[in-house]
């Protein structure tokens, strides 16, 4: 269910964990749509010379898929305005066969008027051995309501 600004407080917590783990072909369907076709990401002899020992997923195919999460989680499905900020932090690769999480708490918000607020939250994407491989804060335009 869908929240309003006023609904979220300091510290609520969501999670969402991928129904699927990355795989080869989410990697190339993704170096396909961005045009980003880096040998780390699409060569396993190449990749298997860096210091990951192996393919690596795009790290912003990681981001997108915490955006993926967010929407799943449903908490903003109708009242997001807009996606204002992003700070974000790349820690770890995501790997071919990891399934990740989306972690997503309340970090502080702020009234924009008499119509949306912005909220930001402390993100962090994880990955099934519970290590962060992503991390930062999103701001998000959420709506008031009526």
């Amino acid at each position: 269910m869908s929240r309003f600004f006023e609904d979220f407080g300091e510290g609520d917590t969501f999670e969402r964990a991928a129904a699927s783990p990355v795989t080869a072909a989410l990697i190339e369907d993704y170096a396909r749509l961005s045009g980003d076709m880096n040998r780390i990401h699409m060569d396993e002899d190449f990749a298997r010379q860096s210091p990951f020992g192996r393919r690596i997923a795009h790290g912003l195919l990681g981001l997108s898929l915490a955006s993926g999460l967010l929407h799943e989680l449903g908490v903003l499905a109708e009242t997001v305005v807009a996606f204002s900020a992003l700070d974000w932090r790349f820690r770890a690769p995501v790997l071919i066969g990891d399934t990740v999480s989306l972690r997503m708490r309340v970090g502080k918000k702020k009234s924009m008027g008499p119509r949306a607020g912005l909220v930001v939250f402390d993100a962090s994407l994880r990955n099934q051995r519970g290590e962060t491989v992503q991390e930062g804060t999103w701001s998000l335009t959420v709506k008031k309501k009526a």
